[in-house]
């Protein structure tokens, strides 16, 4: 029998707890990774040209685009800006073109973003995990896959609108007027669905890093505390855990956070050059024209900075949960006693 399968569930954790321990780490987490997700955003957008007739457009995630056009047989060329050759030429170009505050674009949307999505997903994820081990039994090795899918799938479907405004936000820079009558007309003209946008490869991309995530992470936690001979783990080892499992699972999954964000950002490109949206292509075509393109690494695209997000992101996230949990678990220990 598993030590740690005996210890937790006798003092229980309210859902309204789990609330309150997800929203600290929630808030904290969003801060300090915000910069890394807007160059992320920026290297991957940059591979992402459209065109329309003889007049050809690209963004490069700043605010200066290249247009080719012709006119009598001639190419009018318009000032190029310089690419983005990596993280930290990245990081140099935004903060001395855009200002240092620009790493934190679309940080309010984060946050309004962040603090339901991460209430729904991780209280979900526990009361799931419960569930199924009062059903299956504690120690059955699919139930983290199992709550994870069915936790991330929901906070997906309600949180995608506001993952596509922070997107927009975070791609390219511009004012929250221009975001409203974006909104605004996309909603007028095709609808509430529209908001949706990209909805299929942030759920490629999020069910199964949170199936992988999960279950790494109970794996790790649990070896970790065996090799340390303890029956329950410590924050490092929480931490630790978190890091490593969402490293592993933020690469497998990288392709399609690379065609979300292709798939997103370019409803703003088509829209604010006023250019008609072909018809919408498939995660599977846009995968293929970026490995057309750019190779097999082009799918890859953003890894160093996702990974310097990611790690932290899910070691901060996860040990301040289960920091928070252990709280309130010994506030209610106590609470019993009198």
């Amino acid at each position: 029998m598993d030590p740690e399968a005996e210890g937790p569930p006798v003092i229980k954790v309210t859902p309204l707890q789990q609330v309150l321990a997800s929203c600290t780490g929630a808030i904290l987490t969003s801060l300090m990774v915000t910069p890394f997700d807007v160059v992320k955003i920026r290297l991957q957008a940059q591979n992402n040209p459209f065109s329309k007739g003889k007049c050809f457009l690209y963004s490069n995630g700043l605010m200066d685009h290249l247009c080719v056009c012709e006119e009598e047989g001639n190419k009018v060329w318009y000032k190029k800006p310089g690419h983005f050759k990596g993280t930290l030429d990245a990081f140099l170009k935004i903060i001395r073109n855009e200002g240092i505050k620009s790493l934190w674009s679309g940080l309010p949307p984060t946050l309004v973003m962040a603090v339901p999505a991460t209430v729904i997903y991780f209280t979900c994820y526990d009361q799931l995990t419960a569930l199924l081990r009062s059903k299956l039994g504690e120690n059955e090795s699919c139930i983290p896959i199992v709550a994870g899918i069915m936790a991330r799938f929901g906070a997906v479907t309600v949180i995608s609108p506001l993952e596509l405004i922070r997107t927009k936000m975070q791609s390219k820079k511009f004012s929250s007027e221009e975001l409203h009558q974006f909104v605004r007309k996309k909603v007028s003209e095709d609808g509430w669905t529209s908001l949706w946008r990209g909805w299929a490869p942030t759920v490629l991309r999020d069910v199964p890093f949170s199936a992988m995530y999960w279950y790494n992470y109970e794996v790790l936690k649990k070896w970790l505390c065996a090799k340390s001979g303890l029956h329950e783990p410590t924050f490092m080892i929480n931490f630790t855990s978190g890091a490593l499992s969402g490293s592993f699972a933020a690469v497998v999954t990288l392709p399609f956070d690379v065609v979300k964000t292709q798939k997103q950002t370019q409803l703003w490109i088509y829209e604010s050059r006023k250019i008609s949206m072909p018809l919408q292509m498939s995660t599977w075509t846009i995968m293929k024209n970026i490995v057309a393109k750019n190779g097999f690494s082009g799918l890859f695209t953003g890894l160093i900075p996702r990974l310097i997000k990611i790690a932290p992101a899910c070691a901060i996230m996860i040990s301040t949960y289960e920091f928070g949990k252990a709280f309130f678990q010994k506030q209610n220990a106590r609470r019993q006693q009198y």
